[in-house]
């Protein structure tokens, strides 16, 4: 009937509509390509099916478009004109982006091999070697081929040292920057026109029709990848009504990064844009401490940046909310690792005591280290002193005379020192964690 084919016309305009929106900000060619196609073909057949409920739909669709339907008319003639006018109005609104999405084309051009396309049919193409090539059939569900991208798959590196040329593992290699992808500045308007015409269509059908919109779904399967559970705050509701808690799904470290030989749209939000790690505390001068913990192999690991100085202990099968100020529940020597620190005044001291950390060369290497093994509902504590230091450090910029006249304030370093402590109470197939986290004790900020 009338409804059902509708109906499926409708679902496929929506579908092509996220589709779309996908193409723009991708830098993939052959995702333009289908689009662009899609688009014609979907046009043909909403035109086919309003053609068949109206030889003079032309006429008819602009009178109820842009007026209102006669009154004469029963409920379902005024629904089925509603729903076969908008949906070929938003088609043929669609189509106005076939000349925009040609000229993204020839630009994505400049980054990936676009390929001359087979017959739908197959076809078979020479071959010097084999006898007989095999039929080949066009398929744009294949991502293109980028141009002269080979990206070496390193082991993640610590933070580069500050004042100092830091060796790499390839000589005079940097990685490829990835393309800056603005949508174009018509394409939003007859998107958001397009997709009015959707929700006027939509209007025509029974309530208990029910269309899926796949930008509904993609945030949803986003949120499933990387973010918690709907119920885990629920779960842990009493826990995190104690002052300076927070819960946290820790991911591995390949997670946010890039995948490797690979178009990129830079401009698009990352996963750590997305899903940010916990702020500590509130933001001061640009400046918010964070915990910033990830998983490497099989071990947790706090995120180095720039001088930061974190170290971790396993207190085993402790109940974090019964950990205090004094660390009363954990060992002497841990007890003293932890709040006897004293960090030292001199950057360069304070990267070496890390360095030492990291390679497991400090003298209470038995007692704390730069990264633990991952045990499910075991507590751990961590010393976290965070720095953000100026842009004129860490570039080793030299200051103008007129610079020099602000160094004091130049120069300001904001900084934090803190005792967290987190617990694993959730393992997911994919190898990550639900922590539940708490700020033991805030100490006064290092100053270097």
């Amino acid at each position: 009937g009338f409804y059902t084919i509708a109906e499926k016309l409708l679902q496929e305009q929506i579908n092509l509509l996220g589709r779309i929106e996908r193409s723009l900000a991708q830098p993939d060619p052959n995702r333009v390509r289908a689009t662009n196609g899609q688009i014609f073909v979907q046009a043909k057949a909403i035109e086919a099916f309003v053609k068949r409920q109206d030889p003079n739909f032309r006429t008819t669709c602009t009178s109820a478009l842009n007026t209102s339907i006669n009154t004469d008319n029963s409920q379902a003639q005024v629904s089925q004109s509603q729903t076969y006018c908008s949906l070929y109005a938003s088609s043929q609104e669609l189509l106005k982006l076939s000349p925009v999405l040609d000229r993204i084309l020839s630009r994505r051009g400049e980054s990936a091999l676009i390929r001359q396309l087979p017959l739908v049919s197959g076809e078979r193409k020479s071959d010097p070697v084999l006898p007989m090539s095999p039929v080949e059939r066009p398929n744009l569900g294949k991502k293109a081929t980028p141009f002269a991208i080979y990206e070496p798959n390193l082991v993640p590196s610590p933070a580069p040292i500050i004042g100092q040329p830091t060796k790499k593992s390839f000589v005079k290699y940097s990685q490829p920057i990835q393309s800056a992808i603005a949508i174009p500045q018509e394409a939003p308007a007859i998107l958001a026109t397009a997709e009015k015409y959707i929700t006027l269509a939509k209007a025509g059908f029974p309530q208990d029709t029910k269309f899926h919109n796949p930008r509904e779904t993609a945030a949803a399967l986003d949120k499933f990848a990387y973010d918690l559970d709907q119920e885990e705050p629920q779960t842990y509701g009493k826990f995190l009504a104690l002052p300076k808690t927070g819960i946290f799904r820790v991911l591995p470290y390949l997670a946010y990064q890039r995948p490797l030989n690979q178009l990129e749209n830079r401009m698009l939000k990352t996963v750590g844009e997305r899903y940010p790690f916990p702020s500590l505390a509130e933001t001061k001068q640009e400046f918010t401490p964070n915990l910033a913990l990830q998983l490497v192999g099989e071990r947790f690991q706090i995120l180095s940046s720039g001088c930061d100085r974190n170290f971790m202990a396993d207190l085993g099968n402790i109940p974090i909310e019964k950990l205090d100020m004094k660390l009363k529940t954990a060992t002497p020597e841990i007890r003293k690792a932890f709040l006897n620190y004293q960090p030292p005044q001199k950057l360069n001291a304070l990267q070496v005591e890390q360095r030492q950390l990291i390679a497991g060369k400090n003298p209470d290497s038995h007692l704390v280290s730069a990264a633990v093994p991952v045990r499910l509902n075991h507590t751990y504590l961590v010393r976290s002193l965070q720095f953000q230091l100026p842009e004129a450090i860490v570039t080793g910029k030299q200051l103008t005379p007129q610079e020099r006249l602000q160094i004091d304030e130049l120069l300001k370093i904001q900084s934090s020192d803190r005792i967290i402590a987190f617990r694993p109470v959730r393992q997911r197939s994919d190898g990550s964690y639900t922590i539940l986290w708490r700020v033991i004790k805030e100490l006064n900020p290092p100053q270097i």
